[in-house]
C-alpha cells in the first residue's frame, strides 16, 4: 500500500510540473513535440499492424484455397 501511496503522489506532482511547464512558451513547444512523437508513433503502431493484418488474411486465403484444392482432389 506504500508503494501505491508514492505513486500516486508522483503521478500528482509530475501532472503539476506539467501544467506549470505548459503555462510557458518552451513548454507548450516541448509538449507539442512529445504530442507530435506520441501520435507519430501510434500511428506506425496502426499502419504496422494493418499490414500484418493483410499479410495475415493473404496467407490464410491461400491456406483455404489449396485446402479446396486438396478437397476436390479427392
Amino acid at each position: 500500500m506504500r508503494r501505491l501511496s508514492w505513486l500516486v503522489v508522483g503521478a500528482a506532482l509530475g501532472f503539476v510540473a506539467a501544467h506549470f511547464v505548459n503555462q510557458t512558451p518552451e513548454g507548450r513547444r516541448f509538449f507539442e513535440r512529445v504530442g507530435r512523437g506520441a501520435r507519430e508513433f501510434g500511428d506506425a503502431i496502426a499502419e504496422g499492424y494493418r499490414e500484418a493484418e493483410e499479410e495475415f488474411v493473404e496467407v490464410l486465403d491461400d491456406v483455404e484455397r489449396r485446402l479446396t484444392e486438396l478437397e476436390s482432389k479427392n
